[in-house]
């Protein structure tokens, strides 16, 4: 591949991530809050939402992993990446628009917010399997990923903005109408990007011959069986077990600021202390600083390496916790301040999360001398374990605030639910920071000394 089409795929490849970052941002930022305070859906219907949505990744991931080792062409066709990315544009704006006046404990909200997570997530999987698939494709050579991910985190921050955006517009989802009018204009922006990119990584297809084609589907019993010892090898290892526990727990917590954070910031500062606009703001640099974080932090990763980076994190996460526990919540600016800063380290650490997983796919291959790395194996399986954090966070979090009258017009509660949700931005995370520490301090996969600008 000549350094012309190396950079043009990683264009396309970058509008693909642009695509998908605007919708899932803006998906996880604003679906909790629309279901709970505008569609008054009932506790238990939440939860229901959130086991199915629990059970349908748990599909989504073992259905995934058949689809990278069928040889298929059903399941490999570009064309049903192409429809798979329209078809995730269009579920986008199922949350958004009610499917009827909703009265406070109606049942159809639930199933409305159940079938708009399913299916929300599904499609997302199903596109970005297929952008796994076309990075190792396309991009063989070390060189060429580098120069797609840098490209790539570009178009990430680009991709985050939707949050900005929709906020100063529609204000913090107070006009709903200027919401929804947001909401179907980054649904028509991100499916012309991910058309773009997906038509265009078409380009870079790698064809198979018939004879290619035929000795791969006479062998394909024999891939899945040869896939069963390794993955029993995988699974024994300590460092895996590790990063699993960890991982987890940085799904979780990145789920609860991301889904929680315009809650705990409407409830806990006052309107007269920080405008719609100020808020907007706010919640736009907690999806943004941790792009721009990464893309500046390059010389820290190659001086220090990903695993001091992300341990440090760590305590810069604890660090803020316990600050603002001793501060107390009538210091509303230091407030807001802290949510942005926390949910900023909190992505930006996630973004490393990929080199220990390739590192430990190379050290699998040193200690059993394999002949093929297993990076499809090792991310499924890691996406298998952690994703129910996903569920679990806003399962457990809604659980604790309606112990303290959330969502209930009643006055005498205010106190004790502000005192709740106060101690849950600081405990929540200093309580994860110290499991995570601990945890991270017994992994012994550390980084290679050749990881400069693999971010």
């Amino acid at each position: 591949m000549t350094f012309l089409n190396i950079k043009s795929a990683a264009w396309a490849y970058s509008l693909i991530t642009l695509g998908t970052e605007m919708l899932s941002s803006f998906f996880s930022f604003y679906c909790v809050k629309l279901f709970l305070e505008l569609y008054k859906i009932s506790e238990l219907a939440f939860y229901q939402s959130q086991v199915i949505l629990m059970i349908c990744n748990v599909l989504n991931d073992l259905s995934g992993s058949f689809r990278m080792n069928s040889q298929y062409d059903c399941c490999l066709s570009y064309h049903c990446s192409l429809f798979g990315a329209l078809l995730h544009s269009v579920v986008f704006l199922l949350p958004w628009f009610p499917w009827k006046h909703y009265q406070e404990g109606d049942w159809l909200n639930g199933l409305h917010l159940a079938v708009s997570l399913c299916a929300f997530d599904s499609t997302l999987a199903w596109v970005q399997q297929a952008q796994c698939r076309l990075f190792a494709e396309t991009f063989p050579r070390h060189e060429s990923r580098l120069q797609l991910m840098k490209i790539n985190q570009v178009a990430s921050l680009l991709g985050s903005t939707s949050i900005l955006f929709c906020g100063l517009i529609s204000h913090n989802m107070e006009i709903l109408p200027n919401f929804q009018v947001v909401a179907v204009v980054i649904a028509f922006l991100a499916s012309t990007s991910l058309y773009s990119g997906m038509f265009h990584m078409s380009h870079f297809e790698c064809k198979r011959s018939p004879q290619e084609t035929f000795l791969s589907e006479s062998e394909q019993e024999l891939a899945w069986t040869s896939t069963i010892l390794p993955m029993r090898q995988l699974l024994s290892q300590k460092n895996f077990h590790l990063f699993l526990i960890m991982n987890f727990f940085q799904v979780f917590h990145l789920t609860f600021f991301s889904n929680f954070m315009m809650i705990f910031a409407d409830n806990l500062i006052p309107i007269e202390v920080l405008s719609s606009s100020a808020r907007s703001i706010m919640y736009g640099a907690g999806f943004i600083c941790p792009q721009c974080l990464v893309l500046l932090g390059q010389s820290w990763l190659k001086k220090y390496g990903y695993y001091k980076i992300i341990l440090i994190s760590f305590y810069l996460e604890g660090a803020a916790a316990i600050v603002m526990l001793l501060l107390g919540q009538e210091y509303y600016y230091c407030l807001a301040v802290y949510l942005t800063v926390i949910m900023v380290i909190i992505q930006a650490s996630f973004c490393l999360f990929n080199l220990p997983l390739a590192d430990m796919v190379d050290a699998d291959l040193l200690k059993f001398n394999g002949q093929s790395p297993l990076s499809l194996m090792v991310f499924g399986i890691s996406a298998l374990f952690t994703r129910p954090a996903q569920s679990l966070a806003p399962m457990l979090i809604l659980s604790k605030l309606n112990q303290y009258g959330y969502g209930e017009p009643n006055n005498r509660m205010l106190l004790d639910l502000q005192d709740t949700m106060f101690n849950l931005v600081c405990v929540v995370p200093l309580g994860i920071a110290t499991v995570q520490t601990l945890t991270w301090s017994s992994f012994s996969v550390r980084n290679r000394a050749d990881y400069s600008g693999t971010i």
